[in-house]
């Protein structure tokens, strides 16, 4: 009988500790952690869809600082080499920023929520959506 003590508090324990790793794992795929993220393909950048999954990043995500640092880079260096080309010739330039500028995250908010709404450019190269969203976003005025 004293021995039936000792074991039945270590069989409830072990009980209530697959329990609470079961909860753990449906909350995890409730909320779709466990399922979706950030992949290795997506830092290949290929296509626009891989982009975006690096932008939209959730803070839960194992590679979110990198993902997020990878955006801005990606998205800030291709800028940053449109205006060395488009310096001196207006001529040439595709898009024109407001002044004053929007903040560096809020366009790419703005990138973000009109790319996911314009599914069709997903698998285009993502320099060509970025540039398709700038020169929508803030046309010259002729």
């Amino acid at each position: 009988m004293h021995k039936n003590q000792n074991t039945l508090p270590e069989d409830i324990l072990l009980m209530k500790l697959k329990h609470l790793i079961s909860l753990l794992l449906l909350a995890l795929l409730a909320n779709g952690s466990a399922t979706a993220g950030v992949t290795d393909q997506d830092f290949v950048a290929q296509k626009t869809q891989n982009l975006i999954n690096l932008c939209a990043a959730s803070p839960q995500d194992p590679h979110y600082r990198e993902a997020i640092h990878f955006c801005h880079g990606y998205l800030v260096g291709a800028y940053q080499y449109y205006l060395a080309q488009t310096a001196d010739k207006q001529e040439l330039k595709m898009f024109c920023v407001p002044d004053p500028k929007p903040s560096r995250n809020e366009t790419i908010a703005l990138f973000i929520s009109w790319a996911q709404k314009h599914p069709e450019y997903m698998n285009d190269i993502p320099v060509e959506t970025e540039f398709r969203f700038l020169t929508e976003k803030y046309p010259c005025k002729k």
